[in-house]
Protein backbone atom coordinates (compact mmCIF):
# COMPACT_ATOMS: atom_id res chain seq x y z
CA UNK A 1 0.00 0.00 0.00
CA UNK A 2 2.81 2.41 0.87
CA UNK A 3 4.52 1.61 -2.43
CA UNK A 4 1.28 2.36 -4.28
CA UNK A 5 0.95 5.69 -2.46
CA UNK A 6 4.53 6.63 -3.34
CA UNK A 7 3.86 5.65 -6.94
CA UNK A 8 0.68 7.75 -7.01
CA UNK A 9 2.57 10.78 -5.72
CA UNK A 10 5.41 10.38 -8.22
CA UNK A 11 3.09 9.74 -11.16
CA UNK A 12 0.88 12.69 -10.22
CA UNK A 13 3.93 14.93 -9.97
CA UNK A 14 5.14 13.77 -13.36
CA UNK A 15 1.81 14.07 -15.22
CA UNK A 16 0.32 17.19 -13.63
CA UNK A 17 3.65 18.99 -13.47
CA UNK A 18 4.51 17.98 -17.06
CA UNK A 19 8.06 17.45 -15.87
CA UNK A 20 11.20 17.60 -17.95
CA UNK A 21 14.88 17.09 -17.32
CA UNK A 22 16.14 16.20 -13.85
CA UNK A 23 12.71 16.32 -12.18
CA UNK A 24 11.28 13.91 -14.71
CA UNK A 25 14.19 11.51 -14.19
CA UNK A 26 13.63 11.66 -10.41
CA UNK A 27 9.92 10.89 -10.83
CA UNK A 28 10.75 7.98 -13.13
CA UNK A 29 13.21 6.61 -10.56
CA UNK A 30 10.49 6.65 -7.89
CA UNK A 31 8.02 5.00 -10.26
CA UNK A 32 10.41 2.22 -11.18
CA UNK A 33 11.45 1.77 -7.53
CA UNK A 34 7.84 1.06 -6.61
CA UNK A 35 7.66 -1.40 -9.49
CA UNK A 36 10.68 -3.17 -8.05
CA UNK A 37 8.93 -3.45 -4.67
CA UNK A 38 5.86 -4.95 -6.32
CA UNK A 39 8.03 -7.39 -8.27
CA UNK A 40 9.90 -8.57 -5.15
CA UNK A 41 6.62 -8.93 -3.24
CA UNK A 42 5.03 -10.93 -6.08
CA UNK A 43 8.01 -13.27 -6.52
CA UNK A 44 8.31 -13.86 -2.76
CA UNK A 45 4.64 -14.79 -2.47
CA UNK A 46 4.88 -17.05 -5.52
CA UNK A 47 7.97 -18.87 -4.25
CA UNK A 48 6.57 -19.30 -0.74
CA UNK A 49 3.17 -20.56 -1.88
CA UNK A 50 2.66 -24.30 -1.18
CA UNK A 51 0.85 -24.71 -4.52
CA UNK A 52 2.56 -22.26 -6.82
CA UNK A 53 0.48 -22.90 -9.96
CA UNK A 54 -2.76 -22.58 -7.99
CA UNK A 55 -1.51 -19.36 -6.37
CA UNK A 56 -0.55 -17.98 -9.78
CA UNK A 57 -3.98 -18.75 -11.26
CA UNK A 58 -5.78 -17.14 -8.33
CA UNK A 59 -3.60 -13.99 -8.31
CA UNK A 60 -3.66 -12.95 -11.96
CA UNK A 61 -4.38 -9.32 -11.01
CA UNK A 62 -1.09 -9.12 -9.13
CA UNK A 63 0.64 -10.66 -12.17
CA UNK A 64 -0.70 -7.93 -14.47
CA UNK A 65 0.17 -5.23 -11.92
CA UNK A 66 3.79 -6.38 -12.06
CA UNK A 67 4.06 -7.28 -15.73
CA UNK A 68 2.50 -4.20 -17.35
CA UNK A 69 4.74 -1.32 -16.24
CA UNK A 70 5.89 -0.60 -19.77
CA UNK A 71 2.52 0.88 -20.77
CA UNK A 72 2.46 4.12 -18.84
CA UNK A 73 -1.28 4.46 -18.10
CA UNK A 74 -1.53 0.77 -17.19
CA UNK A 75 1.02 1.36 -14.47
CA UNK A 76 -1.96 2.69 -12.56
CA UNK A 77 -3.06 -0.91 -12.08
CA UNK A 78 -0.75 -0.82 -9.07
CA UNK A 79 -3.19 1.52 -7.37
CA UNK A 80 -5.75 -1.28 -7.27
CA UNK A 81 -3.84 -2.44 -4.19
CA UNK A 82 -5.24 0.63 -2.43
CA UNK A 83 -8.78 -0.45 -3.33
CA UNK A 84 -8.00 -3.95 -2.08
CA UNK A 85 -6.82 -2.55 1.25
CA UNK A 86 -9.95 -0.42 1.53
CA UNK A 87 -12.10 -3.44 0.77
CA UNK A 88 -10.35 -5.64 3.35
CA UNK A 89 -10.70 -2.89 5.95
CA UNK A 90 -14.38 -2.48 5.20
CA UNK A 91 -14.99 -6.21 5.17
CA UNK A 92 -14.89 -6.56 8.96
CA UNK A 93 -17.84 -4.18 9.39
CA UNK A 94 -18.87 -3.55 5.82
CA UNK A 95 -22.20 -1.87 6.37
CA UNK A 96 -20.77 0.51 8.94
CA UNK A 97 -17.92 1.61 6.69
CA UNK A 98 -19.55 1.38 3.27
CA UNK A 99 -19.73 5.16 2.98
CA UNK A 100 -16.00 5.48 3.66
CA UNK A 101 -15.19 2.64 1.27
CA UNK A 102 -17.32 3.93 -1.59
CA UNK A 103 -16.24 7.55 -1.12
CA UNK A 104 -12.55 6.62 -0.96
CA UNK A 105 -12.78 4.24 -3.91
CA UNK A 106 -14.71 6.78 -5.99
CA UNK A 107 -12.29 9.63 -5.32
CA UNK A 108 -9.29 7.41 -6.04
CA UNK A 109 -10.90 6.11 -9.21
CA UNK A 110 -11.67 9.61 -10.50
CA UNK A 111 -8.17 10.85 -9.69
CA UNK A 112 -6.43 7.86 -11.25
CA UNK A 113 -8.57 7.95 -14.40
CA UNK A 114 -7.92 11.67 -14.80
CA UNK A 115 -4.17 11.11 -14.55
CA UNK A 116 -4.23 8.22 -16.99
CA UNK A 117 -6.34 9.93 -19.65
CA UNK A 118 -4.35 13.16 -19.36
CA UNK A 119 -1.10 11.25 -19.77
CA UNK A 120 -2.42 9.57 -22.92
CA UNK A 121 -4.42 12.40 -24.49
CA UNK A 122 -2.40 15.53 -23.80
CA UNK A 123 -0.03 15.13 -26.75
CA UNK A 124 -2.48 13.43 -29.14
CA UNK A 125 -3.54 15.33 -32.30
CA UNK A 126 -7.01 16.84 -31.95
CA UNK A 127 -7.24 16.13 -28.24
CA UNK A 128 -9.33 18.36 -25.97
CA UNK A 129 -8.26 16.76 -22.70
CA UNK A 130 -5.13 18.81 -22.18
CA UNK A 131 -5.53 20.09 -18.61
CA UNK A 132 -5.86 18.32 -15.28
CA UNK A 133 -9.03 20.20 -14.33
CA UNK A 134 -10.69 19.15 -17.57
CA UNK A 135 -9.52 15.57 -17.00
CA UNK A 136 -11.06 15.52 -13.51
CA UNK A 137 -14.37 16.85 -14.89
CA UNK A 138 -14.29 14.24 -17.66
CA UNK A 139 -13.61 11.45 -15.15
CA UNK A 140 -16.54 12.46 -12.92
CA UNK A 141 -18.94 12.73 -15.87
CA UNK A 142 -17.76 9.42 -17.31
CA UNK A 143 -17.83 7.46 -14.04
CA UNK A 144 -21.41 8.54 -13.35
CA UNK A 145 -22.31 7.64 -16.96
CA UNK A 146 -23.77 11.12 -17.50
CA UNK A 147 -21.75 11.64 -20.66
CA UNK A 148 -22.13 15.33 -21.57
CA UNK A 149 -19.75 14.84 -24.48
CA UNK A 150 -17.96 18.17 -23.95
CA UNK A 151 -14.71 16.25 -23.43
CA UNK A 152 -13.88 12.88 -24.95
CA UNK A 153 -10.71 10.84 -25.56
CA UNK A 154 -9.52 10.54 -29.15
CA UNK A 155 -6.94 7.76 -28.73
CA UNK A 156 -7.65 4.06 -28.48
CA UNK A 157 -5.97 3.76 -25.09
CA UNK A 158 -7.90 6.77 -23.81
CA UNK A 159 -11.16 5.14 -24.84
CA UNK A 160 -10.09 1.94 -23.10
CA UNK A 161 -9.53 3.95 -19.91
CA UNK A 162 -12.99 5.48 -20.35
CA UNK A 163 -14.58 2.03 -20.71
CA UNK A 164 -12.85 0.75 -17.56
CA UNK A 165 -13.93 3.87 -15.68
CA UNK A 166 -17.57 3.46 -16.71
CA UNK A 167 -17.66 -0.20 -15.70
CA UNK A 168 -15.96 0.59 -12.39
CA UNK A 169 -18.47 3.36 -11.67
CA UNK A 170 -21.36 0.97 -12.29
CA UNK A 171 -19.72 -1.58 -9.98
CA UNK A 172 -19.40 0.98 -7.17
CA UNK A 173 -23.05 1.93 -7.52
CA UNK A 174 -23.88 -1.76 -7.38
CA UNK A 175 -21.99 -2.07 -4.09
CA UNK A 176 -24.04 0.78 -2.58
CA UNK A 177 -27.35 -0.66 -3.82
CA UNK A 178 -26.58 -4.19 -2.61
CA UNK A 179 -25.44 -2.94 0.80
CA UNK A 180 -28.55 -0.82 1.31
CA UNK A 181 -30.79 -3.71 0.26
CA UNK A 182 -28.99 -6.04 2.66
CA UNK A 183 -29.36 -3.52 5.48
CA UNK A 184 -33.11 -3.11 4.84
CA UNK A 185 -33.68 -6.88 4.79
CA UNK A 186 -31.67 -7.23 7.99
CA UNK A 187 -33.72 -4.54 9.77
CA UNK A 188 -37.01 -6.10 8.68
CA UNK A 189 -35.82 -9.52 9.84
CA UNK A 190 -34.79 -8.07 13.22
CA UNK A 191 -38.19 -6.44 13.65
CA UNK A 192 -39.97 -9.69 12.79
CA UNK A 193 -37.85 -11.60 15.26
CA UNK A 194 -38.63 -9.00 17.93
CA UNK A 195 -42.34 -9.29 17.23
CA UNK A 196 -42.19 -13.08 17.38
CA UNK A 197 -40.31 -12.93 20.68
CA UNK A 198 -42.90 -10.54 22.14
CA UNK A 199 -45.78 -12.74 20.95
CA UNK A 200 -44.15 -15.84 22.42
CA UNK A 201 -43.72 -14.05 25.76
CA UNK A 202 -47.38 -13.06 25.77
CA UNK A 203 -48.45 -16.64 25.00
CA UNK A 204 -46.27 -17.92 27.84
CA UNK A 205 -47.80 -15.42 30.30
CA UNK A 206 -51.30 -16.31 29.16
CA UNK A 207 -50.61 -20.02 29.58
CA UNK A 208 -49.28 -19.40 33.07
CA UNK A 209 -52.39 -17.40 34.00
CA UNK A 210 -54.66 -20.14 32.67
CA UNK A 211 -52.76 -22.71 34.69
CA UNK A 212 -53.16 -20.58 37.82
CA UNK A 213 -56.85 -20.13 37.10
CA UNK A 214 -57.26 -23.89 36.61
CA UNK A 215 -55.51 -24.56 39.91
CA UNK A 216 -57.84 -22.10 41.67
CA UNK A 217 -60.92 -23.72 40.17
CA UNK A 218 -59.66 -27.19 41.15
CA UNK A 219 -59.10 -26.09 44.74
CA UNK A 220 -62.51 -24.43 44.99
CA UNK A 221 -64.20 -27.52 43.58
CA UNK A 222 -62.40 -29.75 46.06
Amino acid sequence: MLAAIVFLGAYTWEVVGDLHGTKRHLAEILIWATWGIFLVDYLANLLLAPKRWYWFRTHLLEFFIVMLPMLRPLRLLRLLTLLNVLQRTAGAAFRGSVVVYVAGASLLLVFVAALAVLDVERSAPGANLTGFGDAIWWAVVTMTTVGYGDYAPVTGLGRLIAAVLMLSGIALLGVVTATLASWIVERISAQEQGSQAATQSQITDLSRQLDELQDTLDRSTA
